[in-house]
């Protein structure tokens, strides 16, 4: 289970950012040009956040059952020290909260908006931020510090026997 839901939560992360992608790209559109707020940026906000929720259901799922994570909690005096188990096991999570806590807050503060120039700018400025935090925890293929590959395979295994399909 710990390998499949590792997959499903490094194939989630691409929603989650091309979904802050699009809808940062939307807010700042219609912050810039002042274009009037629709039930379609309406619809970009509350799906680039539940998607969000979901990264983050799936992350603290995953945080409970990792080996990393069990490592790091049990012998905490020397894994603090060591930097990968210490980036999972406390950086990792800790910063992935603050993203979407700041992505959850822009969201709650759109809804109390009253102009449509304030629900875009709103939009633009809490998502951007949350998708900075985002981004610096995120254990990129090409980080030097902390690297984990891009895209997971997601392994399935035959029935009858070990065969891969």
């Amino acid at each position: 289970m710990y390998i499949t839901l590792l997959a499903l939560h490094s194939f989630t992360r691409w929603l989650v950012l091309s979904s802050l992608l699009f809808a940062i790209f939307f807010g700042y559109r219609g912050w810039l040009l002042d274009k009037p707020y629709q039930k379609f940026d309406n619809v970009v906000r509350y799906t680039t956040a539940t998607i969000a929720h979901i990264q983050l259901v799936l992350g603290v799922w995953l945080y409970v059952i990792s080996p990393i994570v069990s490592y790091f909690l049990h012998h905490f005096s020397v894994a603090v020290h060591e930097r990968t188990i210490r980036f999972f096991g406390m950086e990792h999570i800790a910063m992935m909260l603050i993203g979407i806590t700041i992505i959850t807050i822009g969201s709650a503060k759109v809804k109390r908006k009253t102009t449509d120039r304030e629900k875009f700018k709103t939009t633009a400025i809490w998502f951007t931020v949350g998708l900075i935090v985002i981004l610096s925890s995120v254990p990129w293929s090409f980080s030097p510090l902390i690297s984990r590959p891009n895209f997971r395979p997601l392994l399935i295994i035959h029935p009858i026997g070990n065969l891969p399909f």
